[in-house]
């Protein structure tokens, strides 16, 4: 589906960017030779090759190409290190590389002190000359922002994944219809959406007032 969706609209000289299931030769293919874009994609299991020759060239990286440190927010720090090389370009059984990297993402706890870390592989048909280390890792936290920002929110406020609606067009539509919600919340600027869905769950009232849907809406008296 991801085809279609792009023939409708103009992506010539863009950054595509893709979770694994896309992670595809045709549809990089498709970017690359008859869009004239740019794609930068995550690989995972579902290329195993791929992956595993990432991952061997990887294996001992040394120091990393960039470090971006967060400043505090939600409760907890995060750095993320990023090691980018051009070397595979030729071996690996994909078309248009011109960069493989690695991610890591460090993360603690502030109230616990717990530390964990993510770890994240992929490539990218950006040149060193067009996309260095810093603006690789830009591009990567930039999808995983869309992707906190709004799948996360169903995934975990509308528990999404495991909704029993399957018949006709229900899922489709239901999913439109959380979507459309979190867009209304957004839009008036709240700083959290699962937040403002607790306070909004208790009285039909103040959503009709936080929506100002009555001639007596009265204001909003948290954002």
């Amino acid at each position: 589906m991801a085809i279609p969706l792009l023939d409708a609209i103009d992506i010539e000289g863009k950054v595509i960017t893709a979770d694994a299931l896309l992670t595809q030769r045709e549809f990089a293919d498709y970017l690359v030779l008859r869009r004239n874009a740019h794609y930068h994609f995550t690989v995972k299991g579902n290329q195993p090759t791929l992956l595993a020759d990432i991952e061997l060239y990887f294996r001992n990286r040394g120091e990393p190409d960039f470090i971006l440190s967060d400043p505090p927010d939600h409760g907890r720090i995060e750095t993320r290190k990023i090691w980018v090389t051009t070397e595979l370009n030729d071996y690996l059984n994909f078309p248009h590389v011109q960069q493989a990297f690695v991610i890591e993402r460090h993360t603690m706890d502030k109230k616990t002190g717990k530390l964990s870390l993510e770890t994240a592989h992929g490539i990218t048909s950006q040149s060193p000359m067009e996309a260095n280390a810093q603006e690789v890792l830009t591009t990567n936290r930039r999808h995983w922002s869309i992707e906190n920002s709004c799948h996360y929110i169903l995934d975990w406020n509308y528990d999404e994944d495991r909704s029993r609606i399957s018949v006709g067009h229900g899922p489709e539509n239901i999913t439109r219809l959380r979507r459309f919600a979190i867009g209304l919340i957004k839009s008036r600027g709240v700083h959290s959406v699962a937040q403002k869905m607790r306070q909004l769950t208790r009285s039909v009232r103040m959503v009709l007032d936080y929506l100002k849907m009555t001639n007596n809406a009265c204001p909003s008296p948290i954002p």
